[in-house]
Order: C-alpha cells, then sequence, then structure tokens
C-alpha cells in the first residue's frame, strides 16, 4: 500500500528509484514487493519503471458505496450537466477532505482541478462545506485540528468564521464557494441526506468565478441533491452514512 499510494496525480509511471525515494522502502524490499504486485497485475512494467495496473481500475468499480452513490447519482448529474454546460461532481467526505467520486466536465468553463478519486481540503470547497454543514460535530472538530490551510486569499481559516458559515448553509440548504480552494473558480453544492439529516454525499456545480449566476443555479443543485436522496433510498443510505 505505501508503494501505491506513492502514486500521484499525473504519475503515468514511476521508476524503481523514485518510488524509494517517495517511500524511504529499501531498494531490494521494492524491487521484491513490486515483483509481487506484477504478478498479481496490481502494477504493470513499463520501459521506464512501473505504472498502476488496470486490476486496480476493476477492483475500484466493486466498491459496492462508490457504485451505488455513482448510478444513482448519474441521471441527476447529466440533468444539471445539461441544463448548464458546466462542470458537475459527485463527492464525499473521507476525514478531513472530500473524495470526488463522479464528475461530468463542463465544455465552456474552467479547467477545474479535481479528477474521480482526488481530494480536496473539506473547508474550503463547495462540496466540502455543504459535508461538513450536515455532519456530526466531530468531523468539524477534527477539520479544525487539522489544519484550516489557506489555498487562496479568500479561503477562510477562522474557525469562528467557518462554524458561522456552515450554520448559514444548513438554513439555506446549499453552499456556495467563491474562489476559497481555486482562484477564478465558484461552486453551488448541496448535500445528500440520509433520514437522520447526515450528509452521506453532496453534489455540485462549478464555473467561472466571474460568470457563474450562484443564486440562479442553487435550486436546481437543491432540487438534484434532493432528488437523489430519494431515489438512494434507506438502504443504501445507511450503509453509506459517515463513520
Amino acid at each position: 500500500m505505501t508503494l501505491l499510494g506513492a502514486f500521484r496525480p499525473g504519475d503515468a509511471e514511476l521508476t524503481l528509484a523514485e518510488l524509494c525515494r517517495r517511500t524511504g522502502i529499501p531498494k531490494g524490499t521494492a524491487h521484491r514487493l513490486l515483483a509481487e504486485l506484477v504478478e498479481w497485475q496490481i502494477v504493470e512494467r513499463t520501459e521506464r519503471g512501473v505504472r498502476l495496473g488496470m486490476r486496480l481500475f476493476e477492483l475500484g468499480q466493486l466498491a459496492p458505496l462508490q457504485r451505488g452513490l455513482r448510478e444513482a447519482a448519474a441521471p441527476f448529474l447529466a440533468d444539471l450537466f445539461e441544463a448548464t454546460r458546466e462542470t458537475v461532481h459527485l463527492a464525499v467526505l473521507d476525514g478531513v477532505e472530500v473524495v470526488y467520486v463522479h464528475k461530468l466536465t463542463g465544455t465552456r468553463g474552467p479547467q477545474v482541478p479535481s479528477r474521480l478519486g482526488g481530494r480536496m481540503p473539506a473547508h474550503c470547497t463547495g462540496v466540502g462545506k455543504a459535508l461538513l454543514a450536515f455532519s456530526p460535530p466531530d468531523r468539524l472538530a477534527a477539520v479544525v485540528a487539522a489544519g484550516l490551510e489557506r489555498r487562496t486569499p479568500r479561503t477562510v481559516i477562522a474557525p469562528g468564521l467557518l462554524d458561522a458559515e456552515l450554520a448559514r448553509i444548513r438554513e439555506r440548504g446549499v453552499a456556495v464557494e467563491h474562489e476559497e480552494s481555486t482562484v477564478g473558480i465558484a461552486c453551488v453544492a448541496a448535500p445528500v441526506l440520509d433520514g437522520d439529516g447526515l450528509a452521506v454525499a453532496a453534489l455540485s456545480i462549478t464555473g467561472w468565478a466571474h460568470r457563474l449566476d450562484t443564486g440562479r443555479v442553487a435550486p436546481a443543485v437543491r432540487t438534484a441533491a434532493l432528488g437523489l436522496s430519494r431515489a438512494l433510498g434507506p438502504s443504501l443510505l445507511r450503509r453509506a452514512s459517515p463513520t
């Protein structure tokens, strides 16, 4: 797992030396472990080194929560995409970060620095704030304890201000982000709730900050999130509830 975790976004392949440098694993040990991973088709050999294998992708598609969420969310995300032609996301909370489990890339918007399986801090993203607003208090406490990183001049890094914003999100049912995670980008997100009112996922629309009318698209995002909550049903929502 340490070797696999050494791969970062954009790494098509890594050499043995790069893997050893990133992980601290001795060369001989890394060589032996990689041979086992190749045998299991978890990684594949290349001319320079190794790359992640198809078996990893196949296993990822079997994860029940992500698969169920993606399948249920697909029509709602497609509707939002067709109506706005902006980038839409589906994300879940994992620790103090959000993980993107589905994405449709807009045709006229900015290049959003998100990817399937990618992570972003929860405190400065629209989906993250929507998730935190409808999560148990200990989730916010963990995020604050981990440190509120300033990613742009607009990032909220004061715990009190973040807490007050989350309270407003609970009142409105939607979260709005203006250039808090990435300069030039705005986002509107809404939580997908279980029967107890806790967020199990969030979906969003993202576009240029100077062009995206957050007030206009917010009702559509909110409606899609409510529809997805109903579509998931009690059984999947129980499995998806934060732990």
